[in-house]
C-alpha cells in the first residue's frame, strides 16, 4: 500500500476522518492504540508475516530499555545493549545480507582448495526493515548513554516504532523527538492540516511528475542489454539523479505532511542537497536522518575527529563504507559508499577555503557521477556503464536516436524545464512548501490547483511506480 496508490489514498482518507472525529478526542492511550492498529494494517498490506519482525524488535527494545533504566552496573548495561544490537542487527543481517555475504564467500573460496556447500536462504526483504531497525536501536542506545529515560508505556513505544507515515522509508526519528509526541494529546488545527496537505501535494508532484518520468527514461537508457554508449550512460544517470531525489524527498514530504495532518512533527529529511557547495555539505542536506544517525552512533563512537587526522580519515571512510552497505546488499553499494568516503577524506585533506556559489555545479556533477554505481544492476552492469562512459568511440549520437521512441524530444525538454524550475524554486525557498504559504491567497490557490491538475494528468493508479527506497 504505497503512498501513490489508490488503496492508500482511500485508507488514509477513512483513517483521517476517524482520527479527526474520534481518536484525537480520546485519551492518549486509546488514540495511540488506534494509530498502532492502523500502522500494523498498513504494514500488513505488503506481507502480514513480517509484522512479527516489528513486534519482536519493538518488544525486545522496550524490555531492554526498561532494564537499562533500572540497572547501573556497567557490565550488565553493556550486556543489555548487546542483546538489543544482536536481535535487531541479527534480523537485519539474516534477511538483508546473508545471501550477499554467502555469495561473496563462495566466490572467494573458489580460488582456494576449500569448496564448502553453503546453503542460500530464499527470503524476501521485509519492506522498511533498515529504517525501523535503526529507529528502535537509537532508543536503546540513547537510554544506555543516559540521554533519555525509558518510556513506561509499551503501547506508546510500539506506536513510536510502527508509526505508518514514516515506517517504511523514514525519516528515521529519534525517540527524544518523536516519542514524547505520543505521550501527550495531539492538537489538531485547520491551519496545520492545510499545511500538511500542501506538503503532501508537493511530495506527490516530485514523485509522480518528476521522479516517475525520469525513472522511466533512466530504466530505458541504462538497460544492461543495450550496447555500451557514453551518451546513454550520461543521459540515463542524469535522469536517475533527478529521479532518486524526486522519489525519496517526495516520499519524505508526503510522510511529513501526513504526520502534520495528524498533529505530529517529523524532522526534515532533505534540505536542497543538489545546491551543496561540497560533498560534506551534501551529506548534511541529503537523507539527513540517516546521515546524523551514522554520525551519532558510528562516527563519533569510533572517535570522530578527536584522535588525530589519520584516525579521523579512517572513521570517515568506514562510516561512508557502512552507509553504502546499509543501502543495499551488493558490491555496487559498497563502491558507492567507498567513493563518497574517499572524496570526503580528500576534502578534509585539501586546504579549507570559502566555497562560493560557483562550486554548486562541480559538486552536483560529482554527485551525478557517483550515482552510477548506486543505479547499476550489479557489479557487471556497473563496469559495463563505465566502459561506455570512458570509451570516446562509444559517444555515438545515432545510439540516442531510439530515445524518441520512448519520449518525444519536446516532452523530455518540457519535463526537464519543469524539473529545473521546480528545483531552482525549491533551492531559493528552502522549505517544504517552497514559500507558497507566503503568497497571497488567490495566487497560492492557483499554484496548488495547477500542481493538482498536473499530478492528475500524470498519475496512473493501475501501474504505480514503487518508491526506490522501499527496497532498502
Amino acid at each position: 500500500m504505497a503512498f501513490n496508490s489508490l488503496r492508500f489514498i482511500l485508507f488514509f482518507s477513512a483513517f483521517f476522518v476517524l482520527y479527526t472525529w474520534v481518536l484525537s478526542r480520546l485519551r492518549v492511550k486509546w488514540r495511540n492504540l488506534g494509530i498502532l492498529l492502523a500502522s500494523y494494517l498498513f504494514y500488513a498490506s505488503w506481507d502480514w508475516r513480517f509484522l512479527s519482525l516489528i513486534i519482536i524488535s519493538s518488544l525486545t527494545d522496550y524490555l531492554v530499555g526498561q532494564r537499562l533504566g533500572k540497572i547501573q552496573n556497567p557490565k550488565r548495561r553493556k550486556g543489555l545493549l548487546l542483546i538489543s544490537l544482536c536481535v535487531n542487527l541479527g534480523m537485519l543481517g539474516v534477511f538483508k545480507y546473508f545471501n550477499f555475504f554467502r555469495d561473496s564467500l563462495v566466490v572467494l573460496l573458489a580460488y582456494t582448495p576449500f569448496q564448502p556447500s553453503i546453503p542460500t536462504l530464499d527470503l524476501i526483504l521485509p519492506v522498511g526493515i533498515s529504517f525501523y531497525t535503526f529507529q528502535t536501536l537509537s532508543y536503546t542506545i540513547d537510554i544506555y548513554r543516559k540521554r533519555i529515560q525509558p518510556t513506561s508505556s509499551v503501547l506508546t513505544f510500539f506506536t513510536f516504532v510502527a508509526f505508518f507515515p514514516q515506517l517504511v522509508a523514514g525519516p528515521i526519528e529519534r525517540a527524544s523527538h518523536l516519542l514524547p509526541q505520543f505521550e501527550r494529546k495531539s492538537i489538531l488545527s485547520y491551519q496545520q492540516s492545510v499545511q500538511g496537505m500542501r506538503i503532501i501535494l508537493l511530495g506527490f508532484f516530485k514523485k509522480i511528475v518528476i521522479a516517475d518520468n525520469f525513472g522511466l527514461l533512466a530504466d530505458y537508457l541504462l538497460n544492461p542489454a543495450l550496447p555500451q554508449n557514453g551518451w546513454l550512460t550520461l543521459t540515463g544517470s542524469f535522469s536517475f539523479c533527478l529521479q532518486i531525489y524526486g522519489d525519496f524527498s517526495g516520499y519524505s514530504d508526503i510522510a511529513i505532511g501526513l504526520a502534520m495532518m495528524m498533529g505530529f512533527r517529523l524532522n526534515q529529511n532533505f534540505d536542497t542537497p543538489y545546491f551543496s557547495r561540497s560533498l560534506t555539505e551534501f551529506w548534511r542536506r541529503w537523507h539527513i536522518s540517516l546521515s546524523t544517525w551514522f554520525r551519532d552512533y558510528l562516527y563519533i563512537p569510533l572517535g570522530g575527529n578527536r584522535k588525530g587526522k589519520f584516525r579521523t580519515y579512517y572513521n570517515l571512510f568506514l562510516t561512508f563504507l557502512l552507509s553504502g552497505l546499509w543501502h543495499g546488499a551488493d558490491w555496487t553499494f559498497v563502491i558507492w559508499g567507498a567513493l563518497h568516503g574517499i572524496l570526503i577524506v580528500v576534502e578534509r585533506i585539501l586546504p579549507s577555503f570559502k566555497r562560493k556559489a560557483i562550486w554548486i555545479l562541480p559538486v552536483f556533477i560529482t554527485v551525478w557521477f557517483l550515482w552510477i554505481p548506486f543505479r547499476a544492476e550489479g557489479i557487471h552492469h556497473y563496469f559495463h556503464m563505465l566502459a561506455g562512459l570512458f570509451n570516446l568511440a562509444s559517444y555515438d549520437l545515432t545510439g540516442m536516436a531510439f530515445v524518441s521512441e520512448l519520449y518525444p524530444i519536446r516532452k523530455v525538454m518540457a519535463l526537464s524545464i519543469i524539473s529545473l524550475l521546480y528545483f531552482s524554486w525549491e533551492g531559493f525557498a528552502k522549505g517544504n512548501d517552497l514559500g507558497l504559504s507566503k503568497l497571497a491567497t488567490i495566487p497560492r490557490r492557483m499554484v496548488y490547483f495547477l500542481l493538482a491538475i498536473i499530478i492528475f494528468l500524470f498519475i496512473n493508479f493501475e501501474s504505480q511506480v514503487p518508491f526506490i527506497y522501499f527496497q532498502f
